[in-house]
């Protein structure tokens, strides 16, 4: 897949740092990535990366010589050209140790000596496991360096190393270097505040069952992550992320309709932009079981009776602020392409949003992936874009839109 991003140059000098940790190998992703959109890719791998995944691989796919060693091209001060030379520099993956050496501003190999050599934008993209990602040392390193003004990638939440599983987990290399090419991207968005919702809503049952969906909440962490990176003040209103929430956004984390609702009318007081992209439950239960719900409670079927639950969406264009933009987003499973259209178009019309977003969703399709099929409407209903990719390249295009 060729990544691009809006209005970064057409052709860069990137240096790709790869450090030592099993996602060195995600590596190759990530430089692929960038050579295939035209840019000019040069690696630094520490010694730690080269154990993991091989120089001819990182040569053969960057198209020019892997950097490892601090000593080599000396006479061409090799140890500042590259950072001198460089438009944009990504480490993918970037290792706990490789995060707290770039806090202290350690040059004792040739990365960071790149790195300190170079006024080019740094993008990092963290991988470790779960403990190491939450180590108050990690946290306050990675706070520092955004303090700095460098850019965080990830990471997300899912399988690690050997049965492990959890937030550490590096983000896709599409996703990297899409958001990477952002930050040279226009500041579009500078002196703005963006809310977004995220994830999928939970009514419960009884203490231990609720009623939910399947969204992961990666569309709408993209579309914060691609908001702060064109300059954007951004808060997410997260419910249950599947993925790691980006510290580039204020996250305010609820779990029901209700809660959703109460925070987004809060925070929409102040934004400039709304974008609904949680999947909000259109049900919850009339009463909530004080205990559990038991099998012996129950013959052989449990009848439950449901209450809608408030339109959030509705709630929002009705309060909006003068001059406010709302984007809603709409998930149908509908397979025939143009009665799901008409159900888009409809919905747009009837919801008063400026955007209306839609999804196509199945059992096997849409929720928890990590690419995404839009279409997109405006108020009248028409279709005003197409947009298909992963689902930073789909936050772009939702932007770009707002922009």
């Amino acid at each position: 897949m060729t990544v691009t991003a809006p209005g970064a140059p057409d052709r860069l000098t990137v240096v790709l740092g790869v450090t030592g940790g099993i996602a060195a190998y995600k590596a190759v992703g990530v430089a692929r990535a960038f050579v295939l959109a035209g840019h000019d890719v040069h690696i630094v791998a520490t010694e730690g990366a080269l154990r993991f995944v091989g120089r001819p691989t990182l040569e053969a796919i960057s198209r020019n010589p892997v950097h490892s060693e601090l000593y080599e091209g000396v006479a061409e001060v090799r140890h500042v050209a590259l950072g001198q030379r460089a438009d944009l520099i990504v480490i993918a993956p970037a290792t706990a140790h490789a995060i707290a050496s770039l806090a202290a501003g350690l040059a004792g190999d040739l990365l960071g000596t790149t790195v300190l050599a170079s006024t080019a934008p740094l993008v990092i993209a963290p991988a470790m496991h779960t403990e190491m990602w939450f180590h108050a040392a990690t946290v306050a390193n990675i706070a520092m360096l955004q303090s700095r003004g460098v850019t965080i990638v990830g990471p997300d939440s899912g399988p690690l190393t050997g049965s492990d599983s959890g937030a550490g987990r590096m983000s896709e290399p599409d996703v990297i270097a899409a958001a990477a090419l952002a930050v040279l991207g226009p500041k579009d968005f500078v002196g703005q505040h963006i809310l977004i919702s995220a994830g999928g809503t939970r009514e419960p049952l009884d203490p231990v069952r609720f009623i939910g969906n399947r969204s992961s909440g990666r569309q709408g962490v993209a579309l914060a992550e691609a908001a702060a990176a064109r300059g954007a003040e951004v808060t997410l209103v997260a419910a249950h992320l599947e993925v790691a929430p980006p510290r580039c956004a204020t996250v305010v984390e609820v779990s029901t309709a209700a809660e959703l609702e109460t925070a987004m009318v809060e925070h929409a007081g102040r934004a400039d932009i709304v974008i609904m992209t949680a999947a909000v439950a259109d049900f919850r239960p009339v009463t909530l079981a004080v205990g559990k719900i038991k099998k012996s409670d129950v013959d052989t079927t449990l009848r439950l009776d449901l209450l809608r639950t408030a339109d959030v969406l509705t709630a929002l264009t009705a309060a909006r602020l003068p001059g406010q933009r709302i984007v809603g987003f709409a998930a149908e499973t509908e397979p025939d392409d143009q009665l799901r259209l008409q159900l888009g178009a409809e919905k747009a019309r009837h919801k008063g949003v400026d955007f209306l977003v839609l999804n196509k969703v199945g059992h096997n399709e849409g929720f928890g992936s990590l690419s995404n099929a839009v279409t997109v409407f405006d108020s009248t209903g028409a279709v005003v874009s197409h947009a298909e990719g992963d689902k930073a390249s789909v936050a772009h295009r939702i932007l770009d839109l707002l922009a």
